[in-house]
């Protein structure tokens, strides 16, 4: 790792070697250990702090991270989405693309506020993680002083960072975001009578490599290629779906179990609930539910991306009501060999507009939201 690509942050930290600078340094340092990104947040001071190494939002392009939303037969729209499919984040010297969709229930209150505040938090998270990670402790553990903190200690403090310390980072960083977001705005909840919830999927792509991190039963996939035989025996390429998440449903063993053991029970009303009420096992807010064993704990996995896998998919519950995974990888690849699939809606120039369209034209009864990012595009740019 290069040293210099980090100065910017660093400067910042060290900025506070001395009187006013470092007691406010201090003070937001020990903000952030006991209450996370709403605490930091909160001091008007401290946001200065990370002001230069903030991530650079670069706007959305056409081809490299598409999305679309509909609010379809339901007299409100709960979804939000964002997509960034490049964010710079010069303390680690990558950059990423991260996608993410939130279905609200209940309410737009809990799916708004996570859409709003995701990126920032994860950023901060991310930042202060590196720092603990790089400047905190030297190899025989020996916090060093940031008050006599000079050139020399930090250039010996500095380990490389390889993708399993990358990894670590950012998988800290996104559990983190979810439970800051989650009590944050349960907090808001308490004081305003919201009883609305949301579910969060969450595509973060770096080097070839994607962290997915979900609560609830909104969808991530891959559409991979590979070849198949035809009708003739002769061989085609074909998008095939792997589902990278796997839904918190009440009635799924594992969630179930920790349902009852926590006082919960199963009914099915319309699909299994918890007390009859919702849907999910796991999800942002929903606090009259927490005692009952809803956790806001995103399910964590990784996976390396490989010549085959042609875009990612993220989609709330409401594509995957009429619509099979696979038949979402099928009109990708019809749309990629300009076939009208029988359906004059897949027409459209989006991707992400044709599914949502594609999934409310098949009988959909909820809201829809969709993000797809071509991997191929993206990663010639």
């Amino acid at each position: 790792m290069d040293i210099f690509k980090i100065i910017v942050l660093v400067g910042v930290f060290c900025s506070a070697a001395s009187g006013y600078a470092h007691d406010v340094f201090a003070s937001c340092m020990r903000a952030y250990d006991e209450g996370g990104a709403p605490a930091f947040f909160r001091l008007p001071e401290c946001p200065q702090w990370i002001l230069l190494a903030s991530p650079e939002k670069k706007a959305l392009k056409e081809g490299n991270c598409q999305f679309a939303t509909l609010q379809g037969h339901r007299k409100y729209q709960e979804d939000c989405v964002i997509c960034y499919p490049n964010v710079t984040i010069p303390v680690l010297d990558v950059s990423v693309a991260v996608g993410a969709v939130f279905d609200g229930h209940g309410g737009k209150e809990a799916s708004k506020m996570a859409s709003e505040k995701f990126l920032d938090y994860f950023f901060l998270h991310v930042v202060f993680n590196t720092y603990k990670k790089l400047f905190l402790h030297k190899k025989d553990n020996e916090e060093i002083d940031i008050r006599s903190f000079t050139r020399k200690s930090y250039i010996e403090a500095v380990p490389v960072i390889d993708d399993e310390l990358l990894r670590g980072i950012l998988e800290t960083a996104l559990l983190q975001t979810i439970q800051d977001i989650d009590s944050e705005f349960s907090q808001e909840a308490m004081n305003h009578g919201y009883i609305s919830g949301s579910t969060a999927t969450v595509v973060v792509w770096v080097n070839r490599q994607i962290l997915v991190g979900s609560l609830g039963d909104s969808k991530a996939l891959l559409c991979s290629r590979r070849n198949h035989p035809d009708a003739e025996g002769e061989l085609e390429s074909k998008l095939y779906a792997k589902e990278l998440t796997r839904d918190h449903h009440p009635d799924r063993e594992d969630e179930k179990a920790r349902i009852e053991a926590a006082g919960g029970v199963i009914r099915v009303w319309g699909v299994p609930r918890v007390n009859g009420i919702l849907a999910v096992t796991r999800s942002i807010g929903d606090i009259y539910l927490k005692r009952y064993g809803v956790i806001a704990e995103p399910e964590i996995n990784w996976r390396n991306l490989t010549s085959k896998d042609y875009y990612i998919v993220i989609g709330t519950d409401g594509i995957f009501e009429t619509m099979a995974p696979q038949t979402v990888c099928n009109i990708l690849q019809a749309q990629e060999k300009e076939i009208p699939n029988n359906s004059p809606l897949c027409s459209l120039s989006s991707l992400a507009d044709c599914i949502v369209h594609k999934a409310f034209d098949e009988g959909s009864m909820d809201n829809l939201s969709v993000i797809v990012i071509p991997i191929k595009k993206n990663a010639a740019q």
